[in-house]
């Protein structure tokens, strides 16, 4: 029965118009369909990496995003600022790319969650460095924060040596530290016996001397310089002690105050500016910084010195704010770094990397010969930027991967002192 408010023909048109008006709007729609395909497509996982200068690189970036369909979205910073953003505020981030020293920090701020090492494609195949501390039998394994020390979560929540299925960090590039030097400036030495970790603080360097500003890293520059000097000696050097910090930045004050430093660093770019300008011709340096200069004509070498080194390793973590499909993101980010591919890459730059015999099969012969066995370049080798970066005839300076990491004298730490080291680091910088 039809109601008198609405007369039939009434309806009838409401409904007739309610067909049209439904077709004309599933004819506009195929027409947004055909026109903005993207509004229906697959949504790529973004991934936010936040590190420094030397793994956020914009190439690996790049490969990265072209092999695994992920936005990658690098923030890099230097050492100090990255360790003070990711310690406060896990949220900013879903990946962590340092150094081991960081560690600690990272882990008692709790802004890191444990690495299930199954989820690990390449477990594995990790070398003995990270898993037991030595790459030979005869190696030492270095004073300080051995990276083996913190890998493995212990079941009471601790870091430490038991292997467990978690971890702390995926071990990956990594690298031993010293200082470079002009050659146009500074006689070359000879490795592991002229060299010395003194020459930073050698009077006649006076004024052309650059420092890196990284309080778990400089501070042990300077000690192994002090130390080296004879005017400080230290019982444990990766355990300083405040009073054995009171004597190290006495001595230093007094260097500053004489204007001995001519500056201090924040980024590898920076210290590259720092030797390119003629502002340095001596100062802590990272690799790639060396390779850079090489590359551009600029004689700097890499010093072997016979103290031994500052060992580092890079440490990938994993943000506790990190879950659904950006952790997921994560893990394929980690295993994609020791797929072969990018240790081929950063080893151009002079980093190893945690199983390197998979990243052989991108190398030259001459080039794993070069970088990784210590023998003479057959001819001439370039770096990541293209450039030649290694002469022909060259020999690298401490020579094959196992016995550059034979002679750590000491690894990028963060002590029990350091609160007490980065208020005497400050001081020391502003004096």
């Amino acid at each position: 029965m039809t109601s008198s408010k609405f007369p039939e023909k009434h309806s009838t048109d409401i409904s007739r118009r309610q067909v049209l008006k439904s077709i004309s709007q599933a004819a506009v729609g195929v027409t947004a369909i055909t026109q903005v395909p993207y509004v229906f497509a697959k949504q790529r996982t973004q991934l936010r990496v936040l590190g420094t200068h030397v793994t956020l690189q914009e190439e690996l970036r790049q490969k990265a995003m072209q092999d695994l369909d992920i936005d990658l979205i690098f923030e890099p910073r230097g050492s100090a600022a990255v360790l003070q953003k990711a310690s406060t505020n896990p949220q900013s981030f879903d990946l962590y790319e340092q150094w081991s020293n960081s560690i600690r920090p990272l882990w008692t701020s709790g802004s890191i969650q444990p690495i299930d090492k199954k989820r690990l494609k390449y477990w594995d195949e990790i070398n003995p460095l990270t898993k037991t501390g030595k790459v030979s039998p005869d190696a030492k394994y270095g004073a300080g924060d051995a990276p083996y020390k913190m890998l493995h979560i212990q079941a009471n929540g601790k870091l430490g040596t038991e292997h467990t299925d978690q971890i702390s960090f995926l071990p990956y590039v990594h690298n031993v530290d010293s200082f470079g030097y002009n050659t146009n400036a500074i006689k070359q030495g000879e490795a592991y016996k002229t060299e010395s970790w003194g020459w930073l603080l050698d009077p006649k360097h006076s004024g052309k001397v650059g420092i890196i500003n990284a309080p778990t890293i400089g501070l042990f520059d300077l000690a192994l310089a002090t130390q080296a000097q004879g005017l400080v000696k230290f019982d444990d050097i990766g355990n300083l002690t405040r009073t054995d910090l009171d004597r190290l930045f006495n001595v230093l004050i007094d260097f500053k105050r004489q204007n001995h430093f001519s500056g201090f660093w924040n980024s590898v770019p920076e210290s590259v500016d720092f030797m390119r300008t003629g502002r340095v011709n001596i100062q802590s340096m990272f690799s790639p910084a060396v390779s850079t200069l090489n590359g551009q004509n600029i004689p700097v070498r890499f010093a072997a010195p016979k103290e031994g080194y500052r060992g580092w390793h890079g440490v990938m973590c994993l943000s506790s704010a990190s879950q659904g499909r950006s952790k997921d993101a994560a893990y394929d980010y980690m295993n994609w770094w020791l797929s072969g591919w990018p240790g081929a890459f950063i080893a151009k730059q002079g980093y190893y990397i945690s199983n390197p015999q998979r990243s052989a099969a991108y190398l030259s012969p001459a080039e794993w010969d070069y970088w990784y066995a210590g023998k003479k370049a057959i001819h001439a080798l370039k770096g990541t930027d293209g450039k030649i970066s290694v002469p022909q005839g060259d020999i690298r300076s401490g020579g094959s991967y196992t016995k550059r990491f034979s002679n750590v004298a000491v690894w990028n730490t963060a002590m029990p002192t350091y609160d007490y080291s980065l208020q005497k680091w400050y001081e020391f910088i502003s004096s």
